[in-house]
């Protein structure tokens, strides 16, 4: 087949196409099957969570990695039922949840200065305020994916607590948090992951037992090992 004939073909696929793709196909195809069977994978096949919640998510996470270019989430998110309400909610939670280095400075700082302040409390109701309009579930998972994206692991923390409190399924959390690996970095994704885990090894999150697993399983320190290993 002809470039033009792989490009119209990867164009009819997604709907739509970038500029890297055409790069790829002509330069590194198989990268670009790799990459295509990966995107595929995150982004295109169903999971667990619906066309319309694995959207709200992305939205949120394009939001605040600033990716001004993946317009189509919005289209698909229109298309599977998102409304007005909720594209105000997401838009309200990444801006809260980008502005968490208030609460962690003055968690850290000032905590022993003010005994009549829940902090983290106070950040929790903050996240589900600005969240209404939306099913709190989404609000949270939508939450935890945005503290990836900006790197701010004590809020993620913070984030995976108060998912577990409010009982969000763990395999819905998984899925949102995967979507982070391309618009965020998969360093990030695997530094999450490593956070999760040690919150479950920890006893601090009560998690399944296909987690749990997971969380105990040795050897997942990388080249070197771990200090669990």
């Amino acid at each position: 087949m002809s470039l033009e004939d792989d490009l119209a073909d990867l164009k009819a696929k997604r709907g739509y196409l970038l500029p890297h793709h055409g790069l790829l196909a002509m330069t590194a195809p198989n990268l670009l099957k790799g990459y295509d069977a990966a995107y595929t994978a995150l982004a295109l096949e169903d999971r667990v969570l619906s066309h319309h919640d694995r959207e709200f998510v992305w939205l949120a996470i394009l939001i605040a990695t600033d990716e001004e270019i993946a317009t189509h989430h919005i289209e698909k998110f229109h298309k599977a039922g998102g409304t007005a309400d909720e594209v105000s909610a997401v838009l309200r939670v990444t801006a809260t949840v980008c502005g968490f280095r208030a609460y962690r400075f003055t968690q850290t700082h000032w905590s022993d200065h003010l005994p009549e302040v829940d902090i983290p409390a106070d950040w929790t109701r903050a996240v589900v305020m600005a969240g209404q309009g939306a099913d709190p579930v989404l609000v949270h998972m939508a939450a935890c994916a945005v503290q990836i994206c900006r790197a701010d692991w004590e809020g993620l923390r913070w984030q995976l607590r108060d998912a577990y409190a409010a009982g969000v399924d763990e395999m819905w959390l998984s899925e949102a948090l995967s979507l982070t690996m391309f618009p965020a970095s998969v360093p990030y994704f695997v530094t999450a992951a490593k956070i999760w885990r040690e919150m479950i090894r920890s006893g601090e999150l009560q998690a399944g037992e296909r987690f749990r697993t997971w969380a105990t399983f040795p050897g997942q320190g990388g080249h070197g090992g771990g200090p669990d290993d």
